[in-house]
C-alpha cells in the first residue's frame, strides 16, 4: 500500500520523509509547480519550493523548559527530519530557533530527492479516495485550494472554519540606519541577535497616529477578516487602545538601550532572515495595509527612515477543519479512518506544531501500512497535549492553537501548593512530558534515531 501525502509545505514533507524511513512507499503531491515556464502559486506563496516559510522564519523558543522547547525536544527524540534541517540552517536569533528560509527549503528538497521511496507529483488533488485500500495524509495547510476544500467538506459533512493569518514585512539590511538602533536580546537571554529600534513617547505617538490613519488593503473576495486572536495585525491591535502595541509586539521590557542605560517607551525588533544577515523581518508586525501606506508608516520607525522593503505585510486565508468533531487521537477521520490530517489544516497553529503533527501522521501511517493499530502519543507529553486539545476541545468556537503550558497536564494540587515558583513547575512538567514521550517512542519499536539538536 502506497501512502498518499498531499501538501508540500511543512507537515507534508515531514510526514512523507518519516513514513518513507519507516518502510513506506510514498506519493507526495504539491499543487505549486512550474507550468509553461511560469510558477503556479497560491495567494501567499512566492515560490514552488517545499517547506516555504510564508510568515516569519522563527520556530520559536529554544530556552529550556519552555513549551516550544519541549515540543522540539520530543520531535528530536523521534528523529524529525525537518527539525534536523532547521537546526542545520539556523541563523542567530537569541534564544529562538530561526532559519535561513532559502537554505531550509533547499535542504528539504534535497532530502526528498535523496529518498527513493518518495515519488513527487506536481499536480493539484481535487478528489480524495475513500477506499479502505488507500491511505491518505492531508497536509495542504492554510491555503488549501477551493476545489480540495470542497472535497474535504463533502467527505467530512461539516463546514470549514477559517481565520485570516498575516505576513510580516522584510527590510533590506543595507538601508537600516545602524546609528539609531542597537543589538540586544530581551533580558539578555541568548546572544544579542535582534536589532532594536527604540522609540520615545513622542515618536511612538506619531507612529501610532499614522498607523491608525493608514488605509487598509482592499479586501479580496475570499476575505472576511475573521482574524486569529494569536496573530492580529498591528493596525487591529492599535485600535484596541493606545498602549496595546506597547504591551504587545512593541513591548520594551527587558530591552534596555546600552547606549543610554534606559528602557525605551516602545521598541520594534528586527530578526535576521538568513545567515548572510542581508535582510531582517519586523517581529510581530503583520498587517493588512496598502503597500504605499505601509511604507509611510514603517519609515516612521527610528532606523528605518530610508528603509527598502523586500516584502510588505500581507494577509492570507487559513483554512482548517473542526478537528474535535472530526478526528480521533490518531489524527484520522472518525468516519473515514484511511484519511489522516496534519499541519494547520488539522487545527494546530505554528511552524513547529505543523511539523510535529506531520511527524505523527507519518508514524501512524507506517503502523497502518504494517497492519497495526497506531498507539496514540501519550496525553502527558507535549505533543500528546497538543493533539489532545485539537481532538477534545469544545467544538463551538474552536480555534487553532500553539503549544502552551495551558495544554499540558497540570501538576497535582498538593504539588502546586508546595511549589510556588512558576519556572520550577514548568521544569517538572517538561521533565514528566519528556519521560512520557520517550516511553511511548521506545514502545513503538521504530528505529528512527534521536539526536541532540542545534
Amino acid at each position: 500500500m502506497r501512502v498518499r501525502v498531499i501538501g508540500g509545505g511543512l507537515a507534508g514533507p515531514e510526514a512523507a520523509l518519516t513514513a518513507a524511513r519507516l518502510g513506506c512507499q510514498v506519493d507526495l503531491y504539491e499543487m505549486r509547480a512550474m507550468v509553461d515556464g511560469q510558477p503556479r502559486l497560491t495567494p501567499a506563496h512566492q515560490t514552488t519550493d517545499f517547506g516555504e516559510l510564508v510568515c516569519s522564519n522563527s520556530l520559536k523558543s529554544e530556552s529550556p523548559n519552555t513549551a516550544p522547547w519541549l515540543l522540539k525536544q520530543e520531535m528530536r527524540r523521534a528523529g524529525s527530519a525537518l527539525l534536523r534541517i532547521a537546526d542545520e540552517t539556523a541563523v542567530p536569533a537569541g534564544h529562538a530557533l530561526a532559519v535561513d528560509r532559502v537554505e531550509f527549503s533547499r535542504l528539504i528538497a534535497e532530502a526528498i530527492a535523496a529518498e527513493p521511496a518518495i515519488r513527487v507529483i506536481r499536480e493539484e488533488v481535487t478528489q480524495l479516495d475513500t477506499d479502505a485500500d488507500t491511505l491518505t495524509i492531508l497536509a495542504t495547510g492554510p491555503l488549501t485550494s477551493d476545489a480540495l476544500s470542497a472535497e474535504i467538506q463533502r467527505i467530512t459533512g461539516s463546514d470549514h472554519l477559517a481565520f485570516y493569518d498575516s505576513i510580516s514585512p522584510i527590510v533590506d539590511a543595507e538601508f537600516i540606519d545602524m546609528d539609531r538602533v542597537y543589538f540586544a536580546a530581551r533580558w539578555d537571554k541568548g546572544t544579542a541577535d535582534y536589532i532594536n529600534c527604540p522609540m520615545n513617547r513622542a515618536e511612538y505617538d506619531c507612529f501610532l497616529d499614522a498607523l491608525l490613519a493608514a488605509e487598509p488593503a482592499e479586501a479580496r473576495e475570499w476575505e472576511k477578516l475573521d482574524y486569529f486572536e494569536g496573530c492580529l495585525p498591528i493596525e487591529v491591535l492599535a485600535r484596541r487602545g493606545r498602549d496595546t502595541l506597547r504591551f504587545g509586539p512593541m513591548k520594551p521590557v527587558g530591552l534596555r538601550d546600552p547606549r543610554t542605560g534606559q528602557t525605551p517607551w516602545a521598541v520594534v525588533q528586527l530578526r535576521k532572515e538568513n545567515l548572510r544577515a542581508d535582510s531582517y523581518n519586523l517581529v510581530g508586525f503583520q498587517n493588512h495595509l496598502k503597500f504605499a501606506d505601509q511604507a509611510k508608516v514603517l519609515r516612521l520607525i527610528p532606523g528605518l527612515e530610508g528603509a527598502r522593503f523586500l516584502r510588505y505585510g500581507q494577509i492570507h486565508r487559513n483554512t482548517y477543519i473542526c478537528a474535535p468533531a472530526l478526528l480521533d487521537e490518531n489524527l484520522r477521520l472518525k468516519k473515514q479512518p484511511n484519511i489522516l490530517f496534519a499541519g494547520q489544516l488539522s487545527g494546530v497553529e505554528g511552524y513547529t506544531e505543523s511539523i510535529a503533527t506531520g511527524l505523527l501522521a507519518g508514524i501512524y501511517a507506517a503502523a497502518l501500512v504494517r497492519g497495526e493499530e497506531p498507539v496514540p502519543v501519550p496525553r502527558a507529553s507535549g505533543l500528546g497535549s497538543l493533539v489532545h486539545y485539537i481532538t477534545h476541545a469544545d467544538v463551538k468556537g474552536f480555534q487553532p492553537v500553539n503549544i502552551t503550558f495551558d495544554l499540558l497536564e497540570p501538576l497535582e494540587e498538593e504539588m502546586r501548593k508546595k511549589i510556588r515558583d512558576k519556572k520550577e513547575r514548568h521544569r517538572i512538567q517538561c521533565e514528566r512530558a519528556l519521560e512520557a514521550f520517550e516511553g511511548w517512542w521506545s514502545a513503538t519499536g521504530n528505529d528512527q534515531p534521536a539526536y541532540a539538536g542545534g
